[in-house]
Order: C-alpha cells, then sequence, then structure tokens
C-alpha cells in the first residue's frame, strides 16, 4: 500500500538534512566565524539554469550545504557576539525540527489544538516568569518589530476608542491625532511599527548618557498637548543594556490618560532574573510589552513575542469572523487574533520545548550568565591601553572605544577579519564603537578568553602599523 507522502523519500532527505546540520554544529567550536564568501559570489553559484527534469531529495539537500557552507555566519558559535543574536538551545532546535514536520498553520485552536495548547502553556510560563499580568494575551509574531507592532496596534485602537473615534469603521483619515512620545534612543524597529501602522514620526523625549528615558522630560512632554497618546518604554538599550524608569515613566504616562507600551527585545528578560529584575521595578504597570525568544531565550529564529494587558483590545484588532473559520468565543482565544498573521508556523513551540528544559532557575541562570560575561569582557577590556568602555554594563551590551574613530573602526576590522570572534561596530554617544552582544547560551568561559585575546592580538597589529 502506497503511504502518505512517501515516507521513504522523506526519511532519505531528513537523514542527509540531519547528517549536515550535526556537521555544522559539530563545527562551530573551531570554525572561523565569518562567512568565507559573499553573496554575489554565492548568487553565481546557486543561480545555475534551473533543470527540466526532477532531482531526488536527498541530492537536493546535498547540493544546499555544499553550495550554502562558505556563506553561513557561525551565529550559533560562542564567540559570536553581533548585534543582539542569540544561539539555539538543543530542545528548542528539536522542537522546530519537529514544528517543520508536523506543519501545522497554527492559526486555530480548533484546527491545531496541540501546537495552540503548547503555545498557551509558554504564555502563562513566560508572564509568571516575568512578573507581567495573569490574564495578558501572548502572541508569537516574526520577532520584536512584529511584536511592537501588535503592542503599538492595540495601543492606538485603544487611545482612539478612548477619544470617541471608531477606528474599525471610520479608518484612521480624519482620526484625532495620536501623539506617541519614546526616548531618544529607542530602538529603529519602534519607528517602523509606527510607520506600518500610519502613526508617522514619534516625539523625542530627552535620555540620559546611558539612553534612559528622563521622567521628567516626558511629564513636559505629555503636558504640552491633549488628546490621545501612546509612551514608548524601552528595557534593554542596544548599545548600553540600560532600561528606561519603568514604574515613574508609566505613572507620569498613565495620569495623562496614555497607553504604556515596551519594546524590550533583549532586556526584558531581566525580569526572569532575581538578581537583574529590579531594573525593571514597575514593568507590570505597563499595558503592553515586545520581546524576541530568538535573543536572550536563545530558541531558533524566527520568535517574538507581543504581550497586551487587554486581550479584548488586541483580538479586537486581529480578530476576524467568517463563515469558513472555526472561531473559539471561549477562553484563551485563537492564535491568530493576537498576531498580524493569518498563516504562521508554529513558533511558540520551541519556546515551549525552550522553558520546559530551563525551568524556573535555568531561565534565571541562563541570563545571569550572559550578563556575567559581558561584565568580564568589560573589565578585561578596561585593563588593555587605549580601550574606552562607553557605558555601564548592566546587562549584556558592551561598547568600547579605542581612541579616535579612526582607530577604532580599523581595529574592529581586524577583529573581523581575523574570524575567531565576531563582533559589530555601532555609533554611540558621539564615537564610533565596537559593540559586544552577549546573547547566547553556548559561551563560555573559554570564548571570552579566546575573544578577548584576538582583540589584543588586533590592537597590537594596527599599532604595529
Amino acid at each position: 500500500m502506497k503511504t502518505h507522502g512517501q515516507a521513504g523519500e522523506y526519511r532519505a532527505a531528513l537523514d542527509r538534512a540531519h547528517a549536515h546540520a550535526s556537521g555544522w554544529l559539530e563545527s562551530l567550536p573551531a570554525r572561523a566565524v565569518g562567512p568565507r564568501m559573499n553573496a554575489d559570489e554565492l548568487f553565481a553559484k546557486f543561480s545555475a539554469p534551473l533543470q527540466e527534469q526532477p532531482m531526488d531529495a536527498g541530492s537536493v539537500v546535498d547540493e544546499l550545504a555544499r553550495l550554502a557552507e562558505p556563506g553561513l555566519m557561525a551565529m550559533p558559535s560562542g564567540r559570536f557576539f553581533g548585534w543582539v543574536i542569540g544561539g539555539t538551545l538543543p530542545a528548542a532546535l528539536a522542537a522546530d525540527w519537529l514544528v517543520s514536520a508536523w506543519d501545522q498553520n497554527a492559526a486555530m485552536r480548533f484546527a491545531t489544538p496541540a501546537t495552540a495548547a503548547a503555545e498557551e502553556a509558554a504564555g502563562i510560563w513566560l508572564l509568571e516568569l516575568l512578573g507581567l499580568p495573569a490574564g495578558a494575551d501572548v502572541g508569537f509574531t516574526t520577532g520584536a518589530t512584529g511584536a511592537n507592532f501588535v503592542g503599538l496596534a492595540a495601543a492606538r485602537a485603544h487611545v482612539l476608542n478612548e477619544a470617541g473615534w471608531d477606528l474599525d469603521t471610520d479608518g484612521l483619515a480624519g482620526a484625532p491625532k495620536v501623539r506617541v512620545l519614546v526616548g531618544g534612543e529607542r530602538h529603529a524597529s519602534v519607528d517602523l511599527a509606527l510607520k506600518y501602522l500610519g502613526l508617522g514620526k514619534p516625539a523625542e523625549v530627552a535620555a540620559d548618557a546611558q539612553g534612559r528615558l528622563i521622567p521628567g522630560a516626558l511629564a513636559k512632554a505629555l503636558e504640552a498637548a491633549n488628546g490621545p497618546a501612546i509612551v514608548c518604554l524601552q528595557a534593554g538599550n542596544l548599545h548600553s543594556g540600560a532600561c528606561d524608569p519603568m514604574a515613574e515613566a508609566a505613572e507620569i504616562a498613565h495620569r495623562h490618560g496614555a497607553w504604556v507600551h515596551v519594546d524590550g527585545a533583549f532586556g526584558l528578560w531581566a525580569a526572569a532574573s532575581p538578581t537583574h529584575r529590579d531594573r525593571l521595578a514597575g514593568l507590570e504597570n505597563c499595558d503592553s510589552w515586545a520581546t524576541d525568544a530568538h535573543k536572550t531565550l536563545n530558541v531558533p529564529y524566527d520568535c517574538g513575542v507581543a504581550i497586551v494587558s487587554r486581550p479584548e483590545v488586541v483580538r479586537s484588532v486581529f480578530g476576524v469572523h467568517t463563515s469558513y473559520l472555526v472561531n473559539d468565543d471561549r477562553g484563551p482565544g485563537d492564535p491568530f487574533e493576537k498576531v498580524p498573521e493569518f498563516s504562521r508556523r508554529a513558533r511558540g513551540v520551541p519556546v515551549w520545548a525552550a522553558l520546559r528544559s530551563l525551568g524556573r532557575s535555568g531561565v534565571a541562570a541562563l541570563v545571569d550568565e550572559l550578563v556575567a560575561h559581558a561584565q568580564a569582557f568589560a573589565q578585561a577590556l578596561e585593563r588593555m591601553p587605549g580601550v574606552d568602555v562607553l557605558n555601564e554594563v548592566v546587562f549584556t551590551q558592551v561598547c568600547v572605544s579605542f581612541g579616535s574613530d579612526e582607530r577604532t573602526r580599523k581595529i574592529t576590522a581586524r577583529i573581523i577579519a581575523d574570524g575567531t570572534t565576531w563582533m559589530s561596530g555601532s555609533r554611540w554617544a558621539g564615537k564610533d564603537v565596537l559593540r559586544i552582544s552577549v546573547s547566547n547560551w553556548a559561551t563560555d568561559d573559554d570564548d571570552v578568553t579566546v575573544s578577548l585575546a584576538a582583540v589584543a592580538q588586533a590592537i597590537a597589529a594596527e599599532d604595529a602599523g
């Protein structure tokens, strides 16, 4: 009897994928971090004329692995500290493979009850770990940009409704102006989400030297005009790792009738650690929150988390009722009512697996270890001649200057070219900087030591001319 989907063909392809994936993971401790070929060079190899006849699946997998290998960045390596990119916990990676094999369109509780239940459980665990209100809706998006979009879409609907405007019926044309106030050092993903929502450019509120919004400046900005308003706070500044003063800022915003949204792409996870959660005191008093699970929690790309304290608001924005959908009108609601996508993979299942594998203490230990490694980097770098650590290293970010902008750029280029470690360049506090973001569960003391030696070697080489 013919089996559905030709199980043998699947097995051959999956066996080859498993072999290549295992080889990739085994190569990480020793391989250079950066790719060996650029996108133009790789395109020439990938874009051979499409053949006339089919090719067996196992051969396709072999070819894909062979062509891609020289263009892969070793982001899962313990020596990768670029941008803010985590690795992948073993349980989360394996769960993600199952998600692909199951191939569930994780939109409706009725159609895909297993993935819906796993995501709902993961959402409850997240609320407990982060100290956020029980009963808030949790949706799984592509990343923090999508999660910010969800939170700000809910905010837009709520503040306009409070102003007597029916957004669903009348749209934005002619609606009261919604003021959006952001710290002077918010992440660009907030601006993107506002652009998608038609809310335009936000008003900047002054921030201190570490990028934290100044509450007094927020109060003055809110007092300067009336009407619907949204305040965006930040948990984890991109360069310093600092957090806005949540309790004070939220109290000021709510006093003026504003919705408070928190962009916590990586820094929201500080709330899961008893050691670091005081930095986010008052977090629970906000109205919506966004974070990435593929950063600090270390699940595979892609996975963002959108949390909204008022389920009825977010479901009114993204929910829909039609004759061909079987809606769940009770309790937790359908997954599609909490995110912008009708069709999506079950991103929350690897989150369930990551949290189940770590437990409460493991999540806290993961956060604490990332911070400890960042602080170890800072302490060692400060002892190197001509190196200036520019930020207070309160979380996982370290920003370094090597003197002049030109010297900083040259040393950064040498570090990247060497391949032992990867640390990205940026500009902050009026200076070009080397930015070290410690986000990978796999980073250990040896990785820090080897990476510091690579930095010292790059400095020495630059000074030798």
